[in-house]
């Protein structure tokens, strides 16, 4: 659509930073010359006047210049409305392209006129009044402190909008919103929106390639919109300088993008992605969060400053690719405000990576997680503070997974053990008690290990990929995605074998009695299917809430935060949800259950095991009321993990 030069997106604000100007140098205006075709392109635009009248267009303020285009507000005729007219030699078909954008964060460009005799282009766009994010940032220096909230968004667009004679708009939803952010959640709010618009275009095979504050207009409400896409951004500049040529935008542009800037680089350029306008947006946000960039280009301009020519332009270069590729300082980070999420550091981290295959791949993976970062409470489970057990506990996957299926069952087996020994057992005679024994343990012995084992080939996803996020080398997209279902599942898993094994159990004690002692009495048979049901439920409700609770607030978050999601775990989440229920009334069977045995018994069984249905109704009631605060949280998690899934940019 538009040269590098050319400062347009320099504005729709009336001043223009000195970095941010294309050339470095002022547009000049002055009468027509009669050889208008002999006369170069941008001594053409340099006669240019505000008031004169172009095709159906009256030129009424210029809003922004450059060596190879410049912009104007403009009154359509026909149409009786403002637009934004922007007028450059007719070359390219950019146009074309640009006008198939249609997107809430995107400004709109509605069409073209040629003035063949002047070989110019018309293009007319929506025009903008609420300033650009160059404001905004030039007002919070002015204020020579961070903002507090995103009332200084609006009260940068409501500054603009009186500038121009626009009347400030009434209190809108968008508005109330912004004026009760947090200052970090509002640069997310930002940024949110852009990566959406990122990602539309890119789909669209569009790449921007000149991200920078100037850029990104301000609608009354506060939205942004990007504008001017550098489609044309591989021009040949043959001895032109690269700072000359780009401004102030080089210093937004990603490694590869510096590289690519260079003259005789076109080749480089062509391999530009959608990641390097994730970097240049990450810059972009970082500039709003701290009021600076997040890389110090002092000795870059120092060099360019001292040198002579190309050999202080190349010197310049090679330093802020050194500077790009150390990371982000210590320094730097510390800039930002004590009130910024771990969650949207994080973030922003991630996306200035001078490995453009360590950044977010697409501007649907940045969209969803600067959504969670304005989610509190997701944000908070994705990103725990320093000091969580939710962290600290991460990476011992496999030992709390043991504890919360071992000790439930343990608890299970002794109860089960003393209700078979004082009421089935101890009526065997002495040899066929320890025949009973022998076998009872050899089918542990046999059973248990084969469960285990299963256990660990159905879960080792869960324990093994959160384990290579922090060790390296990162998982695929398709690794992670099959990590986080095999972590909504796992719970149920681990009940299905669990409650196999005891159905197992219940099998293979019949039989042994048989060959022990010839069979086992119909009372004792109740007795027995009696307790094993009751231990079933115990080795099948807390287990499940155990370990669901563990990976919903811990392992699950810390598998979202390196990649997108798929919707339809939105839906898993939401069927993990569901069961809750299910498993809270299996927990509440254990307690009734216990009383229901009670009255089976005859006054000579009760006198036998009153102790241990005691512990059991006592035990079960305290373990319902466990697992029920349990199940309140994880629904709590889950509804806040859903919000941002369901949230998220189609990919």
């Amino acid at each position: 659509m538009t040269d590098p030069t050319a400062d347009y997106p320099a504005e729709f604000t009336r001043t223009q930073a000195p970095t941010d100007t294309a050339d470095g140098t002022a547009i000049r205006t002055g009468s027509f010359e009669p050889s208008f075709a002999a006369v170069s392109p941008s001594t053409r635009l340099a006669q240019i006047d505000v008031g004169q009248r172009l095709d159906d267009f009256d030129l009424l303020i210029e809003l922004g210049s450059g060596a190879f285009a410049r912009v104007f507000l403009a009154r359509q005729r026909s149409l009786q409305r403002l637009v934004a007219v922007k007028i450059s030699a007719n070359r390219g078909y950019e146009p074309q392209t640009l006008a198939q954008l249609d997107h809430d964060y995107i400004v709109r460009v509605f069409d073209q006129r040629i003035l063949r005799d002047r070989d110019w282009r018309l293009l007319y766009m929506q025009y903008l009044p609420g300033g650009t994010l160059l404001d905004l940032v030039q007002a919070i220096h002015r204020a020579e402190r961070p903002p507090e909230t995103g009332q200084a968004l609006l009260d940068a667009v409501d500054d603009a909008l009186e500038a121009r004679g626009e009347i400030r708009p009434t209190e809108s939803s968008t508005r109330a919103e912004l004026a009760s952010l947090p200052w970090p959640d509002t640069v997310a709010w930002l940024g949110k929106r852009l990566a959406e618009a990122l990602h539309y275009a890119n789909s669209r095979g569009v790449l921007h390639r000149d991200i920078k504050l100037a850029n990104v207009l301000l609608a009354p409400n506060g939205t942004p919109k990007l504008a001017d896409f550098n489609i044309s951004f591989g021009r040949n500049v043959a001895g032109a300088s690269p700072f000359e040529y780009f401004g102030g935008s080089l210093s937004y542009m990603s490694p590869e993008q510096l590289v690519a800037c260079q003259p005789g680089h076109t080749r480089d350029m062509a391999n530009l992605d959608a990641r390097s306008d994730i970097y240049s947006l990450a810059v972009v946000l970082w500039e709003l969060l701290t009021g600076c960039k997040p890389f110090d280009d002092s000795a870059a301009q120092a060099a360019r400053a001292n040198g002579a020519g190309p050999i202080g332009d190349t010197t310049a270069l090679e330093l802020m690719l050194a500077t790009r590729a150390q990371g982000v300082s210590p320094a730097a980070v510390s800039a930002l405000p004590e009130n910024c999420p771990p969650a949207l550091r994080r973030v922003l981290l991630k996306a200035l990576s001078a490995d453009r295959e360590q950044r977010w791949d697409s501007g649907a993976e940045l969209a969803e997680q600067l959504q969670l970062c304005l989610d509190p409470h997701a944000r908070d489970l994705v990103d725990p503070p320093a000091r969580s057990w939710r962290l600290r506990l991460r990476p011992f996957v496999l030992p709390i997974a043991l504890l919360a299926i071992i000790i439930p069952n343990l608890l299970a087996s002794m109860y089960n053990i003393q209700h078979n020994r004082l009421l089935i057992v101890s009526q065997l005679s002495e040899q066929a008690q320890s025949r009973f024994m022998l076998i009872t343990a050899l089918v542990n012995v046999v059973f248990f290990p084969l469960g285990s084992a299963l256990l660990l080939y159905w879960c080792r996803r869960v324990i093994l990929v959160p384990r290579r996020l922090r060790q390296g080398p990162a998982p695929s997209a398709e690794a992670l995605a099959q990590a986080r279902h095999d972590c909504l599942v796992t719970p149920d898993r681990v009940v299905f074998v669990v409650f196999g094994l005891w159905l197992l159990a219940g099998l293979t004690f019949p039989l042994t009695m048989q060959f022990v002692a010839g069979g086992i009495p119909g009372r004792s048979a109740i007795h027995f299917f009696g307790s094993l049901t009751i231990c079933g439920a115990i080795a099948i409700a807390y287990p499940f809430f155990l370990l669901t609770f563990y990976i919903v607030r811990s392992v699950y978050p810390e598998l979202v935060a390196h990649g997108q999601t798929n919707p339809r775990e939105a839906d898993q989440l939401g069927a993990l949800s569901r069961r809750l229920s299910r498993y809270l009334a299996i927990a509440a069977s254990v307690p009734l259950l216990g009383v229901v045995a009670v009255t089976l018994l005859t006054p000579a069984e009760i006198a036998e095991v009153i102790v241990p249905i005691r512990v059991l109704c006592i035990g079960g009631i305290t373990g319902f009321v466990l697992v029920y605060w349990l199940s309140r949280q994880i629904e709590s998690d889950i509804r806040a993990l859903e919000r941002v899934i369901r949230n998220r940019v189609p990919h």
